[in-house]
């Protein structure tokens, strides 16, 4: 979709199994070692991803900071952490005018399943039940806690939320109704209810060996999804900024016919649409990589890739994907999508997916697509281009 104006990404912060410190994260990419573990959740032990123990207690100690923020799920606990980390990485300020379109896909299920649970067992519920489990609670914290002047959204597309805020927060800055938004979304899914979820869908990976997750292997014989936490949100401003660290150079959304309730088509047709609205003013050539979605799932990572040959033909820019490293952190997976481009841009360097097919390399990377689908097909595509 043309971009009337130019938007820039001038901060990024995130909390992940990589870590939440630039370097850290960066690090973890270099490494080949998947960040995947075993954990017993609700008496089964599963393969999750999970952040580091040293962010909990950064979770712990703010939960001290406000009485408050002790009723809280831990998605709304994550989010106010890295927002604070971006928008002091950008400069702006507390009190500062500018939006925020936070989201999650499955939002407070934490708390959700905890209050439950007490209600099957005594028949009655906590007195904040509600409000700390209502999908709007994340935006709506996040902005009690920067005392933001602006709009304030949360929205749940599914998996492709955090991009989904994106495409929002741009149709404010190029209508003129504002000119700073955060955005990004949060994701804490490692729960007995929401695992056997994905369970029941058949769906989660069950072979034990060194990549439990084997996104991106077109030639795997079962699926191989496997959760993560985390979230991460960017500060987006309009116009030419000195430190920005990136541009939106193009956005492109679609939606599939749905066939089924969490299907999208063999060739994944809402990703060629999308993807072709975001390079409609680019060259295919000028293409250096594609962060691809590649849940881990048989029919997820094959119609994607299917959808990438169909627009660029055999001879494609280089692809990757995190989930075999991070796990699917849902509605917070577009955004760490999304770091991976910028790092890889920032530091000129390719990461692979050690279990994929080897790649031609590019002399420099400087424009980056980012993928995002969800349960439904909804499919966006960010076109990323380096600052200089």
């Amino acid at each position: 979709m043309n971009m009337k104006s130019k938007i820039a990404i001038t901060a990024l912060s995130s909390i992940s199994p990589l870590g939440n410190e630039p370097n850290e994260i960066w690090n973890n990419y270099l490494s080949q070692s998947t960040l995947i573990t075993t954990q017993e959740i609700d008496g089964k032990k599963q393969f999750v991803a999970p952040i580091p123990p040293v962010i909990r207690v950064q979770i712990e100690q703010l939960k001290k900071e406000e009485v408050k923020y002790k009723s809280l799920d831990e998605t709304v606990l994550l989010a106010i952490l890295v927002s604070r980390q971006a928008i002091q990485n950008a400069g702006w300020k507390q009190g500062d005018d500018f939006g925020i379109n936070l989201g999650s896909s499955r939002g407070a299920t934490q708390l959700f399943e905890k209050h439950y649970r007490e209600f099957i067992e005594t028949g009655k519920t906590a007195t904040l039940a509600s409000p700390t489990t209502t999908l709007g609670n994340i935006s709506s914290w996040v902005a009690h806690d920067l005392k933001n002047n602006g709009p304030e959204i949360s929205h749940s597309i599914t998996c492709s939320t955090a991009l989904h805020a994106i495409l929002n927060a741009v149709a404010w800055m190029q209508s003129g109704m504002a000119t700073k938004f955060l955005v990004g979304g949060s994701e804490a899914p490692l729960t007995g209810f929401t695992l056997a979820q994905m369970n029941a869908l058949k769906i989660y990976a069950k072979e034990e060996n060194e990549f439990p997750c084997r996104a991106f292997d077109l030639n795997k014989a079962k699926n191989s999804m496997v959760l993560g936490e985390g979230a991460a949100v960017a500060c987006l401003e309009l116009g030419e900024h000195s430190n920005a660290l990136a541009y939106i150079s193009g956005i492109g959304y679609a939606t599939d016919t749905l066939e089924h309730n969490i299907s999208i088509s063999d060739e994944a047709e809402c990703f060629q649409k999308s993807m072709k609205m975001a390079l409609q003013n680019t060259n295919l050539d000028e293409i250096d990589a594609i962060v691809m979605h590649a849940p881990g799932t048989l029919k997820g990572d094959t119609s994607e890739y299917k959808a990438i040959t169909k627009i660029f033909g055999e001879n494609h820019p280089m692809l990757t994907t995190n989930k075999w490293k991070v796990g699917h952190t849902f509605g917070a997976s577009g955004m760490l999508n999304l770091e991976l481009a910028m790092l890889m841009m920032q530091h000129n360097q390719f990461i692979p997916v050690p279990f994929a097919q080897p790649q031609q390399p590019r002399k420099a990377i400087r424009n980056v697509l980012i993928n995002a689908v969800g349960f439904g097909g909804n499919a966006v595509t960010i076109l990323l281009s380096k600052n200089k």
